[in-house]
Order: structure tokens, then C-alpha cells, then sequence
């Protein structure tokens, strides 16, 4: 369990030193490249929540009447 916590917060750190990292990189570059690396990184996370809020809507549609659960 402990290893596992370590492990976890080793992989937290490194995520945040990636994009910390990755935004003193970009104030440094090409305007043109920052840009288009920027709109890229828009344009993913937004469709990537839509995606989930989608799924999870459509999770709860539950159309199926093979047993599942019902409200009455």
C-alpha cells in the first residue's frame, strides 16, 4: 500500500514538472508554433470533456429493459 502511495505521488510530480516544464518551453518559442501548439492542446481538451460528459449522460440513459434499474 505504501508503495503504491509513493508510486502515485512520484507520477503526480512528474505530470506536474511535464507541464510546467512544457510552458517555460513554449514562452521561448516560434509565436507561430506556440500558437498552434496551444490551439492543439484546446482543441484536444475540449472535445476530450465532451467526450466524457457525453459518455457519463448517456450512462445514465438507461433505454434497456432487459432487468436493469427501474424508477416507478
Amino acid at each position: 500500500m505504501a508503495r503504491r502511495k509513493t508510486r502515485t505521488r512520484f507520477v503526480r510530480f512528474m505530470m506536474a514538472v511535464a507541464v510546467g516544464g512544457s510552458a517555460f518551453q513554449l514562452s521561448g518559442c516560434d509565436p507561430t508554433v506556440r500558437d498552434t501548439v496551444l490551439t492543439g492542446l484546446e482543441t484536444t481538451t475540449v472535445n476530450l470533456a465532451n467526450t466524457l460528459i457525453s459518455a457519463f449522460f448517456i450512462s445514465l440513459d438507461d433505454d434497456d429493459d432487459s432487468g436493469g434499474l427501474t424508477t416507478t
